[in-house]
């Protein structure tokens, strides 16, 4: 396990703690599978992005807040200049980088998430979460799996979906592919 993920670990037990909530109260009130939730904080898995929106939203702080133990202070606007986004990586074979981490009370998590060549070896790992999201393909080819359908996804697809429905995605043709994700 990383420092990262450690350190996240640490900060949704701290903030759970403060409320004074057990885990299982935690992924009752937020839809989450307690056995799930208690491979995550145990640190047997890492958080799913998705999950840590809805963990971050429960208890009122950003996301950014939750990953980086740093508080955003933009309140207007956040502008993330190319190469700038700081990078948050939550599973093996994605990489995710958050590109409104500045912005303070955010509504959506605007993410540019990789997958990478190898995932089109494995198969696809279902998550799911709270709320909606929006994914639109910027290179490469993605098989998108939602709620058992599966789709082929290339550059300018696009799809919004219920994140509560079983989803998950892998690159295609032996490539990286990349893609605008949108978490609400």
């Amino acid at each position: 396990m990383s420092d990262t993920s450690k350190e996240i670990i640490d900060r949704v037990r701290v903030l759970r703690e403060i409320e004074e909530i057990s885990p299982e109260t935690l992924s009752v009130k937020l839809g989450f599978d307690i056995a799930e939730y208690n491979a995550w904080e145990s640190g047997e898995k890492d958080f799913p992005i998705g999950a840590l929106v809805e963990i971050a939203a429960h208890f009122g702080v950003d996301l950014s807040e939750l990953v980086t133990g740093s508080t955003p202070k933009l309140t207007a606007y956040c502008l993330t200049r190319a190469g700038e986004a700081p990078e948050v990586s939550r599973r093996p074979m994605y990489t995710y980088w958050n590109l409104a981490y500045q912005f303070h009370r955010k509504k959506a998590e605007p993410f540019i998430v990789e997958a990478s060549a190898e995932t089109g070896n494995k198969p696809i790992n279902l998550n799911t979460h709270p709320g909606q999201e929006f994914n639109y393909v910027l290179e490469g080819r993605l098989l998108h799996s939602i709620g058992g359908h599966e789709m082929e996804l290339g550059p300018g697809d696009c799809v919004y979906y219920d994140s509560q429905e079983p989803h998950g995605m892998k690159a295609l043709g032996g490539k990286t592919a990349r893609f605008l994700a949108v978490v609400f």
